[in-house]
């Protein structure tokens, strides 16, 4: 078993971000797996070296250890293009110049009964898609999507991957999505973005292939996501890990934490004098 905490170095580590990594350490290592830490950096806008070295601090203080040198995305986008001209070579991408204002805009008539948004946020109107693939080199620079109609279509095998944490409804045991909820739920999402290179979709799952992540230990709210995953890896021939969804740390509200909630963050409790064994205690483990 081989499992991955994956944070982006752009703010404090917080509860949530806590409980997720220890549960995906106490998990592996109770299986006798190797736990890694993976630094999301694709970003460079926000990230920052002292927020790296802040969250690699409260993660060794709370008791977690990880083979060194971590793997830095920033340091792998060679990968990443390779993916992406793989799959522009198999007609599978497109240029776009949408931007979220034009989205929106486009949107503002839905069809009746069609979801909004998916996992990839607003659900792309198909404005930049071509009637054919476009011809020649992949562009560079620009923001690319994928024709998830194309995509599906290249399919020679349902959709499927196994889930032994729970999805946002329950859903557990081997997960499937049809082509239609594909195209309909989710839209042609973005694998490369003019400034940044990759995306998340993408990345990830060629982080986890070059890794041999076995397991992917993360939040609920990265479930319907994984959708996305599962396709790239099986168009790219990549391995599909075995995917645990665990519950969110939420506040008072019942609102789900984020980089802004300074207020938990590891550090200031650190600060304040709690010990690992309170913060295990707080998030419930």
């Amino acid at each position: 078993m081989r499992s991955r905490f994956a944070p982006s170095p752009t703010g404090p580590l917080h509860l949530g971000h806590a409980y997720s990594a220890l549960l995906a350490s106490d998990m592996t290592r109770a299986a006798g797996g190797t736990f890694l830490l993976r630094i999301d950096d694709l970003d460079q806008s926000r990230a920052r070296p002292e927020w790296e070295l802040q969250l690699k601090d409260d993660l060794h203080w709370l008791g977690l250890d990880w083979p060194e040198p971590c793997r830095r995305e920033s340091e792998h986008l060679v990968e990443y293009e390779a993916a992406l001209d793989r799959l522009w070579q198999m007609g599978l991408l497109y240029p776009c110049t949408c931007t979220r204002r034009d989205i929106r805009e486009a949107l503002s008539a839905p069809q009746e009964g069609a979801p909004l948004t998916g996992p990839d946020g607003l659900i792309y109107p198909g404005t930049c898609r071509p009637d054919t693939p476009p011809a020649g080199p992949r562009p560079q620079d620009v923001t690319l999507r994928l024709d998830m109609a194309r995509a599906c279509a290249k399919l020679t095998a349902p959709l499927t991957f196994a889930e032994t944490g729970a999805g946002p409804d329950g859903q557990s045991g081997t997960i499937s999505a049809s082509d239609d909820e594909m195209i309909r739920d989710i839209g042609d999402v973005v694998v490369a973005r003019r400034d940044m290179g990759a995306s998340y979709h993408l990345a990830v799952v060629v982080d986890d292939a070059a890794q041999a992540i076995t397991h992917v230990i993360r939040g609920r709210d990265l479930f319907e996501a994984t959708r996305i995953h599962a396709l790239l890896q099986r168009l790219l021939d990549l391995p599909t890990p075995v995917y645990h969804h665990h519950r969110l740390i939420r506040d008072e509200a019942g609102k789900r934490l984020a980089k802004r909630d300074d207020a938990r963050a590891i550090a200031l409790y650190r600060s304040e004098g709690k010990s690992p064994q309170e913060i295990r205690a707080m998030v419930g483990l």
